[in-house]
């Protein structure tokens, strides 16, 4: 370990937890997690890992910012509207801890570029708004061996879990995106902003507690919150054997599927909001 004595002042509160410690903040020196979306669920998750010290943050977005972005996007300012969106999250989190590597991908995650992108980092955040490119990114983390914290938002609900190599992974959940115009965007049904910002700094704790290899992993649960209600429950989430993904015989080896994928909604599947 070795830490300068702003780095020490700056960390002093993790380092005081026996949990963390100067071993588990030299091992978030060193990790390296790759966020996908720099919105209203990047936007919080990259400044807490940020703040927490990471080591190097990868941003993935090719969206440019829009006024109607800061009801709930924090990374982002009124200045830096019509900037691309990772470079303006990259500037608020350079402000935040300029010890942090930031890494902007100003791009669009496809089929030709998910799997090597996600290969560069040890974990990934996914905080996209659409299924196509949620699978994508569920499909190229197991493909990859690299653990998934995928959490999503509408209206006042919000879900979260952990998808670890080996499974149960993403297509155990839900196995096919819905078809596409079925469900609404966020863009039509809404989204309230402050939803983003617990979801994000609660997917931010689980990816620091994966670094750090402390607590309880939500690996084979799902976390689903009701914002109206100030309901908290847990799904049990058991390993699919016919996955087409991590399955006993998987039928995905690669991600071609998804170069004729469209881009449907945002919408949360309805039978993740229901108690099991």
């Amino acid at each position: 370990m070795n830490f300068s004595e702003d780095e020490i002042q700056r960390y002093a509160r993790h380092i005081l937890l026996p949990e963390v410690g100067g071993t588990g903040q030299d091992a978030l020196k060193k990790a390296s997690i790759l966020v996908v979306g720099a919105g209203g669920l990047g936007s919080p998750v990259a400044l807490y890992l940020a703040a927490a010290g990471v080591g190097r943050i990868g941003l993935v977005d090719d969206d440019v910012v829009e006024l109607s972005n800061l009801q709930r996007q924090i990374a982002h300012v009124t200045d830096r509207i019509g900037q691309p969106k990772v470079d303006s999250a990259a500037q608020a989190l350079r402000a935040i801890n300029p010890g942090t590597q930031v890494d902007c991908h100003n791009v669009r995650l496809t089929a030709d570029n998910a799997r090597e992108l996600v290969r560069g980092y040890d974990l990934v955040c996914d905080g996209c708004d659409n299924f196509a490119t949620r699978y994508l990114v569920a499909d190229a983390c197991a493909l990859e061996g690299r653990t998934l914290i995928s959490a999503a938002v509408l209206r006042f609900e919000g879900q979260l879990s952990t998808f670890r190599p080996g499974g149960p992974c993403y297509r155990c959940l839900y196995p096919e995106a819905p078809p596409a115009g079925t469900t609404p965007s966020c863009a039509e049904a809404g989204v309230f902003g402050a939803v983003t910002g617990v979801m994000g700094t609660l997917q931010a704790t689980e990816a620091l507690k994966e670094i750090l290899q402390i607590g309880e992993s939500l690996a084979g649960r799902l976390l689903v919150w009701d914002a109206l209600a100030m309901r908290f429950h847990t799904i049990a989430l058991p390993a699919d054997p016919d996955c087409a993904l991590c399955g006993a015989h998987p039928t995905i080896h690669d991600l071609s599927a998804h170069r004729h994928a469209t881009a449907p909604t945002c919408r949360i599947p309805a039978e993740a909001t229901h108690d099991a």
